[in-house]
């Protein structure tokens, strides 16, 4: 069954209200992190922020699409750090790309681990039916430009076949990056290496 859900709002475009709505974020992210999913509320984001709520609905509807926003600027800055380093390793082929992995993967747990709030963005982007499309777009824009970088030099691989394959393997890479947000009987060393190496051999033939 699908999910009715509203479009969201555009950005705003003028630099104070860009300012108010990065402000909201990052309240908001910071609330999630103390009080979680939940919890939290407009008013709650509100009173941290010192506005009035209509104030935070000129550029959201409710307390979900405070935390799609959060979502899709998470993904973004995660998406980021594949373009940086696509731009690096791209040019050196397919070995190249194989080689670094585990930079990704580090890189891109690197800007998880910065964003206020990170585990419960996460969390709501996996729990909310509202939320999943956020994740899910941004998986498949990562495999999207994955599967190119690699076609570039394996002009004779099925695409289809190429992306399905890379889509479990980014799958994969977020799932031990969002693992990393709880779990601490593993070492951040260790989940990176044992992944990327398990990453890199799947991508052998």
């Amino acid at each position: 069954m699908s999910i009715e859900r509203a479009a969201p709002r555009p950005r705003p475009q003028q630099e104070r209200s860009q300012q108010t709505y990065e402000l909201l974020l990052n309240v908001a992210g910071e609330l999630l992190a103390e009080v979680g999913i939940d919890r939290i509320s407009t008013n709650m984001i509100c009173a941290r922020a010192g506005m009035t709520p209509p104030a935070l609905y000129r550029y959201f509807d409710d307390k979900y699409a405070v935390l799609e926003a959060l979502g899709g600027r998470l993904m973004a800055r995660q998406n980021a750090v594949l373009d940086a380093w696509l731009a690096r390793y791209e040019p050196g082929g397919v070995a190249s790309l194989k080689g670094n992995i585990e930079e990704l993967l580090r890189d891109t747990a690197a800007v998880t681990a910065s964003e206020p709030g990170a585990v419960w963005i996460l969390r709501a982007l996996h729990a909310s039916p509202r939320l999943v499309h956020v994740r899910v777009a941004s998986h498949r824009l990562v495999t999207d430009r994955l599967t190119d970088a690699y076609l570039r030099h394996l002009p004779g691989v099925d695409r289809d076949q190429l992306w399905r394959r890379l889509r479990i393997s980014v799958e994969i890479g977020f799932a031990v990056d969002e693992m990393l947000q709880e779990e601490e009987r593993v070492s951040a060393d260790l989940a990176f290496r044992n992944a990327a190496r398990m990453l890199q051999a799947d991508l052998e033939d």
